[in-house]
């Protein structure tokens, strides 16, 4: 019985002395794009945490991404004639969750931007049209969407002084059909 904690020691020792060959090492320096999250600096900075939201079903990264005047807008084609569908940020948000929770695997790519202008004097709001591929589950049951957005962002001061603002989506309008 003596023998074995000095070897457990030993082998312990060992084994936290050594590093990983397979593992990455740890940055200790990220900075701007190094980060996966990001400070929402730029309508397209929103964008890239839309992705990370979508891609790791984070509810709270989600909602963040949303103004509080957020409109959804798409189009239901279960029904004939199609009809609009609209709705509000609580209203959305609680659909993304449920959306999180329905499918394992949740899929978000952003293909192509197809426009990007501002749309006020002020450089404010801006308007993104992108292109995406949305996988869910791997695509077993659902095939890939492929589809288009219509986004418009606003900037929001934080405060008085500030300068830079934060962006979150006012709009989106989701340009799919199926």
């Amino acid at each position: 019985m003596k023998r074995i904690l000095p070897i457990a020691l030993w082998f312990l020792l060992i084994v936290t002395a050594c590093e990983n060959p397979f593992a990455p090492g740890l940055s200790t320096h990220l900075t701007g794009s190094n980060l996966i999250l990001t400070e929402q600096k730029t309508a397209e900075d929103v964008l890239t945490n839309f992705s990370y939201a979508y891609n790791f079903k984070d509810s709270l990264v989600y909602a963040d991404l949303l103004d509080s005047s957020f409109l959804f807008i798409s189009k239901n084609f279960a029904t004939d004639p199609v009809t609009d569908l609209t709705w509000g940020r609580d209203v959305d948000i609680k659909t993304t969750v449920g959306m999180f929770h329905h499918f394992q695997t949740i899929n978000l790519v952003w293909d192509g931007t197809l426009s990007s202008q501002y749309i006020n004097t002020e450089h404010s709001l801006k308007e993104i049209r992108k292109t995406f591929k949305l996988t869910l589950d791997g695509g077993i049951e659902i095939p890939t969407i492929s589809g288009e957005a219509l986004f418009v962002f606003r900037k929001t001061l934080l405060n008085p002084p500030d300068t830079t603002g934060i962006w979150r989506i006012l709009r989106w309008e989701d340009r799919s059909t199926f």
